[in-house]
């Protein structure tokens, strides 16, 4: 799981959001600290609101200082801050209300931003030093999370970093970050990881020279007792590493808890959990499948459990590598085989609850990551920090969505709630949708039990929710399906906000909520595309948030090229014109060859719009970009998104319009680059490598994304050797089961490759496996309004209405396969469709 999606499910129970202001029971701070009366300005950034003088001439970048806080004491640490600035005129942001400042103090908030309630931004370094003494003075006492990416300034709550005061953008490995500028005017990034550092051009100013070296000595002396020999994981709350007991050399696995930090929804932070995991390891000691517990105890400021490092890989994992429906072919014995080891397995780990529930401890976290399968399939217990005694009631603040208990579960009745999930994940790993859509549970039990031939009723009592939608028909009525979708998307649009018009991916709150993979330019092009319709009043919105606020990237899928190729599309041309135009700077500045970010895309929607000499000219850099590719890294790139396959793509169209042979030579080596990312799995499929244990097969990365491109080229160069590859490619594509049903990153991608394949040269194998994946669209369908059909996105938390995870790009997935055009993305496929 990716855990920055957590702290976008708090704002709202359907769509991913930010928490932005006051809720009903909690009114915001901006309520209660006014903008000064005259000589201020305020503006709004998010979940920050910054307030600043009139008359504030701020430089671009310089120390500035965070302020921290905890739940308990934000409202006098933010009351004392904005006195202090308001009357000496100091510039400052703060977040705008305690939901938002939970959410990003909670467990899985990202690291580097945690910990901040306020960000005070000094004219200069005497500024800051007279900030920092006086400030230090009146907040002493107030206690709150250490910010991970600055320097703290005595024992405090404040802390200072480096960094861009304004937005400064760059491009580096590929992608658009905030930069700070060098003396000599050229810019780098501004480095925002959860370790404190500072360009090798500045100077620790005097005042904080003590601070650094009392960090510095803080981090080297003290008797740790234990060597650290890796990292397991890392939250906001702190890490889990494996170590090694200097006094006996014993391993063990050390977790970290950090005050004030990995808040859960009831303010319960990191340290009372870690206590709390040590009284009950105490109480279930001895137990087969149970941790032993070692230690407890407090270095520096945070507090560390050590305990037995046990065996075995996460049942997670372990289902990755075992289930048998992600894979190319599948046979009934493959299926009995895998559910007598599942069954086994599940019979294991309800023995171990049960123990526990001898010595009266309800778990409380029972979940596919909390269970360790060793090579004989013995299974661990792990994670005991939600455990806690039967006679205290309730139920854990925090849990893995999909597998928590519901409102009114207590007891032991938690536990029996997440095995009765976990079984029913072990056939088909869906649970985060069905706690966003309880009603589907009936349906995709059922489903799960005819397919692994379990008796009815097993996964899922008859009494459960069971909402059947058009696509569990067995012929479903396609325009119905169709309309359905485009009625849900059109149902959820926004117009009175202005940062997003159709909710999304996360991404939107990085990119903004106008760019075509996560905005609404895309799904404005899928409406279009698909034949549902245009719509005056959403382009009116697009082109009002575009001039509003100019995208900050030039690239296709997230930046100012693909909001001018929909714009153009939509019969703005005037407005795309302008826009590409007011990128040209950014597109100067670009150096990532691909597709979705970067000089293909680019290229490709420059010669759609009919500048050809601009096009060439683009290809001519990618071309040189082609011969000083870097060796493949350890995470994958390799697909239609971030890969060569984009770059193969546009030399293609420019062959198709110039005629030049060249370019089809220069397609082929830039597939063979992505080629070399992939590796032959264990059924014959080519895949493309990500780390040391996972391959990918989507569009965005992985093996549909070069097999789209492959197959383009291979329409007009049959003889490519990278073409050779395709029919391993695309068996790669035919998996049953895909845990996302988006387009970039899931099975509508996977559909659309073999489609685009089976056009060209049409075979029963594709046309069965494109047909069995509309099917299965059947198992993430989720009702939404009256009439309205919608999907979960990305993590399947929340659902998505967006082009990349959402339901407008399964929309245009399915205009391009029913209605035969294969335009599933700009510049794939044969001509648009009339309308």
């Amino acid at each position: 799981m990716d855990v920055r999606y957590e702290a976008f499910c708090f704002a709202d129970p359907l769509f991913f959001d930010e928490p932005r202001g006051a809720q009903q029971d909690d009114p915001g701070f901006g309520d209660v600290l006014a903008v000064p009366a005259s000589g201020w300005r305020q503006r709004d950034l998010g979940v920050w609101r910054m307030l600043f003088p009139e008359t504030a001439a701020l430089p671009g970048q310089g120390w500035k200082i965070h302020v921290s806080s905890a739940m308990d004491n934000a409202e006098r640490v933010l009351g004392t801050v904005y006195r202090y600035c308001v009357a000496r005129g100091v510039a400052f942001k703060h977040l705008r209300s305690k939901p938002v400042l939970l959410s990003r103090n909670s467990k899985y908030a990202t690291r580097q931003s945690s910990g901040k309630l306020v960000t005070i931004y000094p004219a200069d370094e005497r500024q800051l030093e007279t900030i920092l003494a006086d400030l230090s003075a009146e907040l002493d006492g107030e206690q709150g999370p250490y910010i991970l990416s600055d320097l703290r300034y005595g024992a405090g709550p404040l802390y200072v970093r480096y960094g861009g005061f304004t937005e400064q953008w760059m491009e580096s490995d590929g992608t658009r970050v905030l930069a700070v500028t060098k003396p000599d005017g050229t810019r780098v990034p501004d480095r925002r990881t959860p370790t404190f550092s500072v360009p090798d051009w500045v100077t620790v100013p005097r005042c904080l020279e003590p601070h650094l070296a009392a960090r510095r000595s803080t981090g080297a002396a003290g008797e740790f007792g234990y060597r650290v020999t890796g990292s397991l994981h890392f939250s906001n709350g702190g890490g889990v590493y494996r170590a090694e007991r200097l006094a006996d050399g014993r391993h063990v696995v050390l977790k970290e808890g950090r005050p004030h930090a990995g808040l859960d929804r009831d303010g319960v932070d990191a340290v009372a959990r870690l206590h709390r995991e040590h009284a009950v390891l105490t109480r279930l000691a001895g137990i087969p499948g149970v941790p032993e517990v070692h230690d407890l105890f407090t270095a520096w400021e945070h507090t560390f459990l050590a305990m037995e490092d046990v065996p075995g890989v996460p049942l997670g994992s372990w289902l990755a590598r075992n289930y048998p429906l992600t894979r190319s072919e599948v046979t009934g014995a493959d299926l009995t085989a895998y559910t007598e080891r599942a069954l086994r397995l599940l019979d294991a780990i309800t023995t171990v609850i049960h123990a526990v529930h001898e010595r009266g401890i309800v778990f409380g976290d029972l979940h596919p990551l909390n269970v360790l399968v060793d090579t004989d399939d013995t299974v661990r217990l792990i994670d005991f920090e939600l455990a806690a005694p039967v006679e205290e009631g309730g139920r854990p603040a925090l849990g893995a969505p999909g597998f928590r208990a519901p409102e009114g579960c207590e007891g032991f009745a938690i536990d029996e709630h997440a095995l009765a999930a976990l079984r029913l994940w072990m056939f088909l790993p869906l649970n985060p949708m069905l706690e966003l859509a309880p009603a589907r549970l009936g349906v995709v039990a059922a489903s799960a039990e005819r397919r692994f031939a379990l008796p009815e009723g097993c996964l899922a009592p008859r009494s459960a929710g069971g909402a059947v939608t058009e696509l569990d028909e067995p012929r479903p009525d396609w325009g119905v399906v169709r309309k359905a979708i485009a009625e849900a998307v059109l149902a959820s649009a926004t117009p009175e906000r202005t940062d997003r018009l159709f909710p999304g991916d996360i991404e939107q709150f990085r990119l903004g909520g106008t760019c075509l993979a996560y905005g609404a330019a895309g799904v404005l092009h899928a409406l279009d595309v698909a034949g549902a319709g245009r719509y005056p009043e959403h382009e009116r919105w697009l082109l009002d948030a575009v001039r509003r606020e100019p995208p900050a990237r030039p690239g296709l899928l997230d930046g100012a090229y693909g909001i001018a190729y929909v714009l153009a599309e939509l019969d703005h041309r005037d407005e795309a014109l302008a826009l590409a135009g007011d990128a040209a700077t950014l597109v100067e500045q670009t150096r990532d060859p691909s597709y979705g970010s970067g000089l293909a895309g680019i290229g490709l929607t420059l010669l759609h719009l009919g500048f050809d000499g601009d096009a060439l000219r683009v290809a001519e850099r990618v071309a040189a970009a082609l011969g000083e590719a870097p060796e493949p890294g350890p995470s994958a790139r390799a697909g239609l998104s971030g890969g060569w396959s984009g770059p193969a793509l546009l030399f293609v169209r420019l062959f198709q319009h110039t005629g030049d042979r060249d370019l089809l030579a220069l397609a082929d080596r830039a597939l063979a680059l992505d080629l070399r990312e992939c590796v032959t799995a264990d059924d014959a499929t080519l895949q493309v490598r990500d780390g040391d244990t996972r391959t990918l097969p989507y569009v965005a990365v992985g093996s549909a994304g070069i097999a789209l491109v492959a197959s383009e080229l291979a329409a007009v160069e049959p003889g490519a050797a990278s073409a050779g590859s395709l029919p391993e490619l695309l068996r790669a594509c035919r998996g049953e089961f895909v845990i996302h049903p988006g387009l970039l990153y899931g099975r509508c991608g996977l559909a659309a490759a073999l489609a685009a394949a089976d056009r060209a040269a049409p075979e029963p194998a594709h046309a069965d496996a494109v047909a069995l994946h509309l099917s299965r669209l059947a198992w993430h369908a989720v009702p939404h309004g009256e009439r309205g059909l919608a999907f979960p996105g990305n993590q399947l938390l929340r659902l998505s209405m967006d082009l990349a995870t959402g339901g407008a790009g399964i929309l245009l997935t399915l205009s391009s396969i029913l209605d035969g055009h294969g335009a599933v993305l700009p510049f794939l496929g044969g001509p648009r469709p009339s309308r």
